[in-house]
């Protein structure tokens, strides 16, 4: 699979560790991660983006997905893997 995935977090985040797993265990490869907690300003634009203020905040291709629980919720409902297909 060659899907686009963002994914805004820290370098400490045990959520943001834990949907890099689960997204690996899918295929997923290229994570591109974006580091708010290096960056001030790229956690204001996450917050903006997204209307979060948490981490993880992950996107798939162009659609926002959430944070860990909501991208476990996407794969226990089987959706998690159209999702990245269609990325």
């Amino acid at each position: 699979m060659s899907s686009t995935v963002v994914m805004y977090s820290t370098g400490t985040c045990p959520y943001c560790i834990m949907a890099e797993r689960l997204l690996s265990a899918k295929g997923v490869t290229d994570i591109e991660k974006i580091r708010v907690d290096l960056n001030p300003e790229l956690r204001s634009e996450m917050m903006e983006k997204t209307g979060r203020r948490t981490v993880p905040q992950i996107y798939i291709g162009n659609t926002h997905v959430g944070g860990f629980d909501d991208l476990s919720a996407l794969d226990r409902a089987g959706k998690l893997d159209l999702l990245l297909q269609s990325a």
